[in-house]
């Protein structure tokens, strides 16, 4: 079973910034609501078998599983940080729901007319003055060039409401991601050191963004949230989130005030936006390319070949004695090679697909060689909401895959494609190819056909 032979596989969309989604027409950037997105993507190439919401909540097969879109995103689009949010925020929601009225009454909810007052008092007020660095005030210490000192916000001090940290099962366990180890607000998932940097952080980006409110500690999830600041908000942050100053501001000033899930509304738009309509879009496109790169540029050089050699052998045809008849089988180099031509030009290799095998990826050809615990460590740090950035230059695969030679590239290790609404897009593009190159050999064949013999031999 194939799609519609007019089927035209997702473009490719650039990666740029957009502003804040307007919550007064419910609308997402680009016009298009996050709830019709499973109507739209059909429209973009995608099959609802393949949507978003498919893939995040863990409905679909290799190569298009959650885990495949986080790979995607760390090692290809370099944007892991928005997913990693995201699926924070998912967890959070839940567990924050979970909680008991009376907790819930701590944290009010931040509606969408405290949001836009907000958005309206930053853009009418002038930019906050920027902190100078402790070196640049130990220069100008006791000139008339020293920095004013700044306010340092003070969190989770003083509040007779704190409930004193759990110490923790096992001291040197790093926090994990939320679904396997919830977090709490007695701090039993926080390590002392730990969350010593990151209250200084997180007291950091108040005082960056000129917040001089003092956080309700006794509200649920303050620590963790003082921890999401310090991972995806402030300026610097290991995984840091594409926010402008004022959209930082803003989200500040609400989690200064409340850590009810609303907080997060207006940046969550814009981080699922941008999963949505741009990661998701090509994360498709990108999967269903078979083979890797000297793979497909192989297949492309073979349609070309192929291509040529119809051309030659028609054109020795031609020149000779035969009969036309004869020029006809000039047409399996055009079938060949127009055909391969076309599949390699959408990224796939006709030979891969002829068996439903694709190549593994660089990261996933070592898996088996590397060590099981630095295998394992990769994998949590990537779900991990509170992990370090999503740098990988240092992972062992990249010497390895940039030794290995040409050769080996263009033949590596297979694997069978088990999600079949993929295996039935590849199909869909294959046949496109067939057709196509039935057209233009058609065409081809036709042009030498007509022409006179040459009776050069």
């Amino acid at each position: 079973m194939v799609y519609s032979l007019t089927y035209r596989r997702p473009r490719h969309v650039p990666s740029k910034r957009g502003s804040i989604a307007s919550e007064k027409t419910g609308q997402s950037i680009g016009g298009a609501t996050l709830n019709d997105s499973q109507n739209a993507a059909i429209n973009y190439g995608i099959p609802e078998a393949l949507s978003f919401d498919r893939i995040i909540d863990g409905g679909t097969c290799p190569p298009c599983t959650t885990r495949d879109f986080m790979n995607y995103l760390i090692y290809i689009e370099h944007a892991a940080e928005n997913l990693q949010f995201f699926l924070w925020y998912q967890d959070y929601t839940k567990r924050f729901d979970q909680l008991s009225e009376n907790e819930r009454k701590l944290a009010t909810v931040w509606t969408a007319e405290q949001a836009e007052a907000q958005i309206l008092a930053m853009k009418d007020s002038p930019a906050p003055m920027k902190t100078s660095s402790a070196e640049t005030a130990a220069l100008f210490k006791g000139t008339d060039f020293a920095p004013p000192k700044a306010t340092v916000v003070e969190m989770g001090r003083g509040n007779p409401f704190n409930t004193p940290p759990m110490t923790p099962e096992n001291a040197e366990r790093d926090s994990l991601a939320p679904s396997e180890y919830p977090w709490s607000d007695s701090g039993s998932t926080l390590r002392s050191g730990f969350k010593a940097s990151h209250d200084k952080k997180s007291a950091g980006a108040f005082d960056a963004a000129d917040i001089k409110l003092q956080p309700f500690t006794v509200q649920p999830f303050r620590e963790e949230i003082s921890r999401i600041i310090a991972t995806y908000i402030a300026d610097g942050a290991p995984r840091q989130l594409n926010l402008s100053s004022k959209e930082r501001a803003a989200l500040l000033h609400a989690l200064a005030i409340t850590t009810h899930p609303s907080a997060f509304r207006q940046v969550i738009r814009t981080v699922e936006w941008t999963l949505r309509h741009q990661a998701h879009q090509n994360f498709i496109r990108w999967t269903i390319c078979n083979g890797n790169r000297p793979r497909v540029i192989f297949a492309r050089g073979l349609g070309i070949a192929g291509i040529v050699g119809g051309i030659v052998a028609a054109i020795l045809i031609v020149l000779s004695n035969a009969g036309r008849g004869w020029r006809v089988f000039s047409a399996i180099g055009f079938m060949i090679g127009i055909a391969t031509l076309i599949a390699a030009w959408k990224g796939m290799c006709v030979v891969l697909h002829g068996m439903h095998h694709r190549h593994l990826r660089p990261w996933e050809l070592f898996a088996e060689d590397d060590d099981a615990s630095s295998v394992m460590e990769m994998k949590k740090g990537s779900f991990d909401s509170f992990g370090t950035s999503n740098s990988y230059e240092d992972q062992p695969w990249i010497a390895k895959y940039d030794k290995r030679n040409l050769i080996r590239k263009v033949f590596d290790r297979e694997v069978w494609i088990q999600e079949p609404a993929l295996r039935q897009i590849q199909d869909t593009i294959f046949l496109q190819a067939l057709l196509g190159s039935v057209i233009l050999t058609a065409i081809c064949v036709g042009i030498f056909v007509a022409l006179p013999r040459g009776r050069f031999y």
